[in-house]
């Protein structure tokens, strides 16, 4: 029997939860070091995925299967194409980043220990939803995908109302209230989506009799698994609000800015960096792959709903004086992107969508983390107490910089290409909607400088006069992100060769091929 591969991946982080979990109160720094520890081997083993699957081979690969739950044919079922693997990438190589930077962010104010142990709490939760994140993008069976799509609710929901960021104006009573209404709201708005999902996958398997994705799909390209339309675009409905809610998607985006705002700047980055990819990919894996004809007849409402959140993210962005929720509103503008080219139903713009979901994991991390940076030598998440920062901190200013022209798209950064093929998919088929989307990338501009401006340049705030620059923990976090978003701008081809196969499936599935390019002849 071959290793377990995919099964290690996710069971290292939630074997480190626990034992984080367990560390005495009085050893918080030996929590954090094992946390990081079991990262960097989850870390390893993503790499080995990555390095092990072989792009031209089979559609998913390094599979496993066994009997769960027999009487209603649940299986423990996994498998990943070339989609799944790069997010599982992703997610593994982010989270050292984020359990760095939120180094200190769980430490007790006090110098007493806490009978409740937050800070092995903290690094225990991020653990436990690193794990579930993986084995959502792993899981070929969809009631396996819908334990772990809801359960990584739980920990989040703690991540947010229970380790809030420190950098809040007003009380601590305020500040109390603003972290548990954030999470609630996350935690009502994911709970509808999933019920509303759970109906669904029950209606799924009264269809087809089992949960299994590949199967599902080979009858279904047979002609064996014959769904009625009505039937299909119910059940397409089903899935496709739970994941638009967990991408976000307008209009049920509202608890994003929330969330993003009154977590910790790490756990902000788990949250749109890693945990809202699950809602992009399940549309890929789920939606066009099970219900292609539905598919293709809710395209035109959701590239509307693509286009609305492409604007109205950046338009609100552009208003706002927080600089985490300018982000998270940034990050529904770039989600709206990502769906786009989902649903633009062209080879381009679902290549460009997957490499957008990575891009953006990797823009929006180095941007926010030192954001987070910069709040917590401040105190305060509000751009108009910055001012002059690149005088005092030249390197933060420097990295905060490139992450933000990594955040609007400059050509030479990694979101450039994803973008760009965004677009270019979206124009091939639907040009009216590929002109309008390209107002994102203006206003994206706009946002992003005004930020740095505001915040940066101008004459020093006396607050700011001993300002530090960034340490060498901090450091170790931002460089290989800002490396990363540069060599993926110069050479996408690595990431682009592990995603365009599974792009290829996706097209055979919705039997859907390019559109030809409308030459004129030449006179």
């Amino acid at each position: 029997m071959s290793f377990p591969l995919l099964t290690a991946t996710a069971v290292v982080p939630a074997v480190g939860a626990i034992a984080t979990a367990a560390v005495p109160a009085a050893r918080r720094t030996a929590a954090k070091w094992l946390a990081l520890l079991f990262s960097l081997a989850t870390l390893a083993l993503a790499i080995t995925a990555v390095v092990r699957f072989d792009p031209d081979g089979d559609r998913y690969q390094l599979t496993e299967s066994h009997s769960w739950i027999k009487d209603f044919g649940v299986r423990y079922e996994l498998g990943v194409d070339g989609i799944a693997v790069s997010l599982i990438a992703l997610t593994a190589l982010l989270l050292p980043f984020i359990i760095l930077a939120g180094w200190h962010d769980a430490d007790p104010l006090e110098t007493k220990s806490s009978r409740w142990r937050p800070t092995q709490g903290f690094f225990a939760l991020i653990l436990a939803v690193e794990a579930m994140v993986i084995i959502s993008f792993e899981a070929t069976d969809v009631f396996l995908f819908y334990i772990f799509f809801e359960a990584m609710l739980i920990p989040m929901y703690f991540l947010i109302g229970g380790f809030g960021d420190r950098a809040h104006a007003g009380s601590d009573e305020n500040a109390s209230a603003q972290r548990s209404y954030a999470a609630v709201k996350f935690l009502l708005y994911n709970l509808v989506g999933g019920l509303i999902m759970l109906a669904a996958v029950i209606g799924l398997y009264v269809v087809a009799g089992n949960f299994s994705v590949q199967e599902i799909a080979a009858a279904r390209a047979d002609g064996s698994l014959d769904m009625a339309t009505n039937t299909e675009r119910l059940l397409f409905l089903g899935f496709f609000f739970a994941f638009a809610v967990k991408a976000p998607l307008w209009p049920l985006h509202t608890w994003l800015p929330n969330a993003m705002g009154e977590a910790t700047a790490p756990v902000a980055v788990l949250i749109t960096a890693v945990v809202d990819k699950v809602g992009t990919f399940a549309m890929l894996r789920f939606c066009l792959q099970l219900f292609p004809e539905a598919s293709k007849w809710a395209t035109p409402v959701i590239l509307v709903l693509a286009l609305i959140s492409i604007i109205y993210g950046a338009l609100l962005a552009v208003g706002q004086r927080d600089i985490k929720r300018l982000v998270a509103y940034a990050s529904i503008s770039h989600f709206g992107f990502i769906i786009l080219g989902i649903f633009a139903m062209t080879s381009q713009g679902q290549s460009g969508a997957t490499l957008y979901m990575v891009n953006h994991g990797l823009s929006t991390a180095a941007l926010m983390l030192v954001a987070g940076f910069l709040i917590s030598r401040r105190g305060s998440r509000l751009i108009a107490d910055y001012g002059g920062v690149q005088k005092v901190a030249p390197v933060l200013a420097g990295t905060f910089l490139v992450g933000g022209l990594a955040t609007l798209s400059l050509p030479g950064l990694a979101p450039f290409v994803s973008e760009f093929l965004v677009l270019v998919g979206a124009f091939a088929r639907y040009p009216a909607v590929g002109i309008i989307a390209t107002l994102g990338i203006v206003l994206a501009a706009l946002y992003t400088l005004v930020l740095y401006q505001r915040t940066m340049t101008g004459p020093v705030k006396p607050e700011l006069a001993k300002m530090p620059d960034l340490r060498v923990r901090e450091l170790v976090v931002v460089a290989p992100l800002i490396a990363l978003l540069i060599g993926l701008g110069v050479y996408p081809k690595p990431v682009a060769d592990l995603v365009n196969p599974a792009v290829e499936h996706t097209m055979s599935d919705v039997q859907k091929t390019d559109p030809e390019p409308e030459v004129e002849a030449a006179k």
